[in-house]
């Protein structure tokens, strides 16, 4: 795939922050698992509240995601937990076009003006896309365009969280911190397997 990180280049950074995680010397209240997927390794974070991390390897930011997880929940170990379980499977049927939605709780780090996008994010179907002016116009204020694309970089929830959905104004991809050769894939990939009214199913700007 265009851009993707060699064998060696992806294992050296999953090494490492598998090594992050092992150095941990908070008390133990979060579970971890590495979910292997046709556009590489994602890690996958969740604790009884529900699924607080699910990223790309090569996630620019992912130490400091789990820093702040760490402040706020405590100490982060590789080990089972019946979210992550569940999400093996609902993600694995996502990538095989079986799954359009996913059914699972979720627990992502943020402030309520970062929660706010994030439900709004959520509310975009698969095969939809939208920009940041209509995510602003979803939320009622036109003048957060700016406020409301940071929030969209900080999702720490790929995928279930479509911040992927999200291009520019004039058709373009725009940035996308699982890097912009899978933001292509996946768009390409809901393209194939959205149910063919799903632009018509919200009936809110931009949306449809």
């Amino acid at each position: 795939m265009q851009n993707a990180m060699s064998p060696a280049e992806s294992a050296a950074v999953q090494a490492a922050v598998t090594d992050l995680i092992a150095a941990e010397t908070l008390p133990i209240s979060l579970a971890a698992q590495w979910l292997e997927t046709p556009l590489g390794p994602m890690l996958a974070v969740a604790g009884e509240r529900g699924l607080h991390i699910l990223e790309f390897l090569d996630r620019a930011i992912l130490s400091k995601e789990l820093t702040q997880l760490r402040r706020a929940f405590g100490g982060v170990a590789f080990g089972p937990n019946p979210v992550l379980t569940a999400l093996a499977g609902q993600l694995a049927e996502y990538f095989d076009g079986a799954r359009t939605d996913f059914d699972l709780p979720l627990a992502p780090v943020g402030g309520a003006f970062h929660h706010s996008v994030w439900t709004a994010l959520r509310d975009i179907p698969i095969g939809v896309t939208c920009s940041y002016k209509d995510l602003s116009l979803r939320l009622g204020n036109l003048k957060a365009i700016r406020a409301v694309a940071q929030a969209n970089g900080a999702n720490p929830i790929s995928i279930l969280i479509p911040c992927h959905r999200v291009i520019g104004a004039d058709g373009t991809l725009v940035g996308y911190g699982g890097k912009l050769w899978r933001k292509r894939w996946l768009l390409a990939h809901e393209q194939r397997h959205a149910p063919a009214e799903t632009g018509a199913q919200l009936g809110l700007p931009g949306f449809g």
